[in-house]
This record gives C-alpha cells, structure tokens and sequence, in this order.
C-alpha cells in the first residue's frame, strides 16, 4: 500500500520500462524525480524495513568523546577536591595570594612547594625493621635496641628543648660515655665547638636569639637498618632526613625558611661481656652529616638559616637537593672537604 504517494512499486516500475521501450501506447507518464530516488533506494536495500515496534540501538559514536568527558570529569573533581592547588596548577591565584605565590612557605603552610609537603612528621616518618635474633641479642632484645634507636634519633632531632639550643641530655645518656673519644667530644661540642667538636652531627640545635621554629610540626623520611657487627654486636643504621621550618626570632616579618639535615649515624649495640660500657647504652661506629641552609662554614654550635633577603647564591659551588635520597650517604659526602659550601637546589 502507497502511504504517501512518493513511491512506487517495483512491478510498476518494471511494467513503465518495458513499455516505454516498446512504445507502448497508454504507457504511463514517467515517475518524478522524488519518486525515481525513492526507487533506486528500494532497489539497494536488501534486508525488509524494521517494523514498527522493533529497537534499533543508537549508532555507536567514537572513542574520542568519552575520553574527553573521563578527563572533563576528573578535571572536575580536581577541582572540587583541592580548588586551591588546582588553580595554582592552572596558573590563577585569588584574592591575597600575591604574598604568598604558588610554592612559598606560609606561616599556616611552613612546608609548601618541597617535597617534605608530603612526609609525615616526627617519627612517623622513620621505617623501622621487623626485629630478628642478631648477634648476641634475642628477637626481643634486637627490638628493644631499635626503640632505643628511635629514641635518640628522637630526642637528638626533635626534642623542643634541644631544638631551642638546651643541652641533649636524654640523648647523651644513651651514649656509651667509655668510648674512647665521646667524653672528650662532648665536653668541648657545647661550649667551644669546632669543625670537629661540632654538636650539629648528632643533635639539632637553633640559637633561640636568631630563629625559631615555625609551629610544631618537624618533617622526617628515613629509615633505620642493623646487621651483625664486630664481636657479635648489632650495628644499627639510621639513615634520616630532618626537615625544620623556622622564622626570625625577633618575629620580623612572616618569611619562613627551611633548614634541611640529613644525618646517618650507626650505632653498635655491643655486647656488655666483651665490650667496656653502661648497659642499655651504644657506641657510636660513624656518625656523619649532610645540611642545607644550615650556616656555610659554621661553627657556632647552631644551624644558622638564612632567610631569603639575606642569602647570596654561588655560582661556583656545587648544587645538590637536599631532599633527594637516592644517592648513598658515602656518595654524596665523596670527595667532599668539611669547609665546602654547596648550593642547594631548593630548600
């Protein structure tokens, strides 16, 4: 049945060629053009026309739109999530943020734009091994001895009262005071310090009247390690970057600087039948230190940090990044001289 009079049975349009060919008289006028297209398009569809209730799914569009809704949406949440860091990635600022550009400390934000942004603080930050029998010590002993590690690192890097320039004196009791050398180091580390009598190697202090710290809250990442040392001792490695944010004591202005100090002490756990010393307390094997923005060639028993209008780039000295820890303490204090300044990369 013809429901809108432009197409044309394929019979008809069989009979009008052949009569139209034949010159048949009465033969019928020919189809429009409309009518001819609707023709042809019969001839090439080959399957029946899809009856009126059946479902034809949409046509499958490409992939390239659902990939740039996926990153309009995650963009979207971005944004929701952490509006104030992704306007700083797409380069807008609001209102008050020119005193405070994107990656410069704040007094609220001591730790913005370095790495140490995303450590844990204290020692949370510190990776402490499953403890095992070692040496002379049982699996309980091994575990005691690395608390007690712990501790110092505590107490000689992140007690306030040593922050602010006091004499350690929990850390210096955990200290086998019979080592050869210790008495003497620490006798002379506090009141006349010297490149080699420098208390900064072991313990973290700031000169009250110059800076203090700004808040509470000191970054760490390292970790702790041991072995089986000399006559069956536990030598335990700390290898720990400590990061301390601090402002002008005199409370000049709001610039915060940032004192990075990244220590590696072993500490040897001997047994007390072989070796002379107080129970419960541990020789030191090596203790070594790597700082920035400590006070070029200091020797005032202090870090000394240098806030930005005061500091003066070298061009000459050799650049590291403090907060990079891939490289071995041993290569990164190579061929390196006590009195060397090196420029650090950021702070």
């Amino acid at each position: 049945m013809d429901t809108g009079g432009s197409s044309i049975p394929d019979e008809e349009w069989e009979r009008f060629l052949r009569e139209a060919e034949a010159g048949t008289p009465g033969a019928p006028e020919e189809p429009s053009a409309r009518a001819r297209m609707v023709a042809q398009r019969l001839r090439e569809e080959t399957a029946p026309p899809p009856g009126w209730r059946t479902h034809q799914p949409p046509r499958r569009r490409g992939r390239t739109w659902y990939v740039v809704g996926l990153v309009v949406v995650v963009a979207l949440l971005v944004v929701a999530l952490v509006p104030g860091r992704a306007a700083g990635w797409l380069g807008f600022h609001g209102p008050g943020d020119s005193t405070a550009a994107p990656g410069r400390p704040t007094l609220d934000d001591p730790f913005k734009g370095s790495p140490a942004e995303h450590w844990a603080a204290g020692t949370a930050g510190i990776t402490m091994p499953s403890a095992r029998a070692t040496g002379w010590m049982s699996e309980k002993q091994v575990s005691d001895a690395l608390d007690n590690s712990l501790a110092f690192l505590s107490d000689a890097g992140l007690d306030p009262a040593v922050l602010r320039g006091e004499r350690p004196a929990k850390a210096i009791a955990a200290l086998n005071t019979k080592q050869p050398g210790i008495e003497e180091y620490l006798a002379n580390a506090f009141d006349s310090p010297t490149r080699k009598y420098d208390p900064l190697l072991l313990f973290s202090r700031f000169d009250p009247a110059y800076a203090r710290l700004a808040g509470d809250v000191i970054k760490t990442r390292g970790a702790l390690t041991y072995r089986e040392g000399e006559r069956g001792a536990v030598e335990i490695t700390a290898d720990v970057t400590f990061v301390y944010a601090l402002v002008r004591a005199s409370g000049d202005g709001d610039e915060v600087a940032r004192t990075i100090a990244r220590r590696e002490i072993v500490m040897s756990w001997d047994d007390p039948e072989k070796v002379i010393g107080t129970p419960g307390t541990f020789a030191l094997k090596s203790y070594r230190l790597d700082s920035a923005n400590g006070g070029c060639d200091n020797t005032t028993g202090y870090f000394r940090p240098d806030f930005e209008k005061e500091r003066g780039p070298s061009d000459d000295a050799t650049k590291i990044d403090p907060y990079e820890r891939g490289t071995s303490m041993d290569e990164r204090m190579k061929d390196r001289d006590a009195a060397d300044c090196d420029t650090a990369t950021r702070t």
